[in-house]
Order: C-alpha cells, then sequence, then structure tokens
C-alpha cells in the first residue's frame, strides 16, 4: 500500500493532484486508515496509470470519469487504445525531430533544405484542429469558408502556395538584419497580408491577432523557432508597423 505521499512520488503527480482526483469521484483510496490516511493499492495505481494515460491524450477529466466509469470498461482493451494513439504520436514527433535536425543542418550551412522541408510532420488534420481553434477568435463562418477553400485546390496548387508561404518567411528572416521597418520588410508582410488570400482575406486589426498568436501560443512560436529564434517577434515588430502605417 502507498500513501498519498509515496503515490504521488512514484507516478509524478501532487498530493493535492491524487486529493482532487478522490473529491470528484475518480480516483478514491483503496482503503482510508483510522488515521484518516488515505492508503493506494494495486487496483488504485492501475487506475491512476490509466488516468494519467488519458490527461496525455488530452481528454477532460470529466470524460475520463465517465469512460472509466462504464460497466463494460476494459483494462486491456484501453491499454491497447493507448498504444496505438502513442504510436502515431512518436511516428509523427520523429517526423518533427527529423524536419528539426534538417533545419538545424541547413542553417548551419551544411545542407540545402527545400522550403517544403520545413513543414514536414505538420498534417492537414492538425490544421483543422488550429481551425476549430481560430473559430472562436475570428469566427466559424470565415474559418470553415477558408477550410473549404483550401480543400478546394489540387495538390500541385497547395504545393506551390505552401512554398510561396515558407519562402515569405525565409525571405524575412534576410530581411531582419535591416530592420522591422525597412522597405524590405514592409514589402515581405505585405506580400504575407496578400497570400493569406488563398485562405481568407483577414481585417486590419486580425493582423495583429495573427502575429500575437505567432508569439503567445507555443506551438506556433514553436514552429517559427526552428526557423529562427528571433523570427516570431520581428514578424510582430514589422506587422505592427505595416498596421500603424495603414491606419494614418
Amino acid at each position: 500500500m502507498f500513501t498519498v505521499k509515496q503515490l504521488s512520488k512514484l507516478a509524478g503527480v501532487t498530493p493535492r493532484t491524487l486529493h482532487y482526483y478522490d473529491s470528484i469521484g475518480l480516483l478514491k483510496p483503496s482503503r482510508v486508515g483510522d488515521n484518516g490516511y488515505r492508503y493506494y493499492g494495486e487496483d488504485a495505481l492501475l487506475r491512476l496509470q490509466q488516468i494519467l494515460f488519458y490527461r496525455e491524450l488530452d481528454i477532460p477529466l470529466d470524460d475520463i470519469k465517465k469512460i472509466m466509469g462504464r460497466r463494460d470498461f476494459d483494462v486491456l482493451g484501453a491499454l491497447q487504445s493507448h498504444k496505438d494513439a502513442l504510436n502515431k504520436q512518436v511516428a509523427r514527433l520523429n517526423r518533427l525531430l527529423h524536419t528539426v535536425d534538417n533545419t538545424i543542418n541547413h542553417l548551419k550551412g551544411n545542407n540545402i533544405m527545400s522550403e517544403k522541408a520545413y513543414f514536414e510532420g505538420f498534417s492537414e488534420e492538425e490544421q483543422e484542429k488550429y481551425a476549430l481553434e481560430a473559430e472562436e477568435l475570428y469566427g466559424a463562418e470565415g474559418v470553415r469558408s477558408s477550410m473549404k477553400k483550401w480543400k478546394g485546390y489540387s495538390a500541385e496548387q497547395k504545393r506551390r502556395i505552401m512554398e510561396e508561404g515558407s519562402k515569405n518567411y525565409t525571405d524575412m528572416i534576410a530581411a531582419m538584419p535591416k530592420g522591422a521597418d525597412s522597405p524590405e520588410a514592409q514589402g515581405i508582410v505585405e506580400r504575407w497580408r496578400k497570400h493569406m488570400d488563398y485562405f481568407w482575406t483577414p481585417k486590419i486589426d486580425q493582423l495583429l491577432d495573427l502575429v500575437n498568436g505567432y508569439n503567445d501560443d507555443p506551438r506556433f512560436k514553436e514552429n517559427f523557432d526552428k526557423m529562427h529564434p528571433q523570427l516570431a517577434e520581428f514578424m510582430r515588430e514589422a506587422v505592427e508597423v505595416y498596421v500603424a502605417n495603414r491606419k494614418k
């Protein structure tokens, strides 16, 4: 049997988390001692493992409770599902690691990297996930229209659009030494804005929302950092100048 302190250390969760799981009926201790201490046996350890697997898959606690509370809940079946999901994550992360290695070697001058290769490992499924989040910021109608427009392009058109988009970023990296308000950087911002017409046409203030997202959302920031660690912030500075100039 494990105490709360012992199990928290073993599983890498806080005692407060275990107390909370108990309070919502998600993970009850195997027994409670006369002293009021909670004790967890093997059944509780296995259940906590399942909870943590589901949390790794970003499933909300309420949904986890419903899933694990079903009479037909099968631990072995759940483990196989976790394994399949994790294998997919491993495959995707391996592709991303390959992209990171290629980008590092490219920036060091050890190899020539195609523009398309900057985005290997980023699936259309992820783009759709980001689109759902974007609906909350920019409105469902516009975002769904954008996704429909994107899906209507041929594979060759998508390839060309992606290469054109990535070139905007590589050109912006080259323009960084000249400053965010330089004619070169501002010209690239204009190209970047026009490139969005392939998907949707944002309002002027929405451009600031986009570049703020590049910096504030860890997922987008990570992607920009792979190209250049200062690119996201430089894009924000350049777009702020662009927007200010058009509001004069």
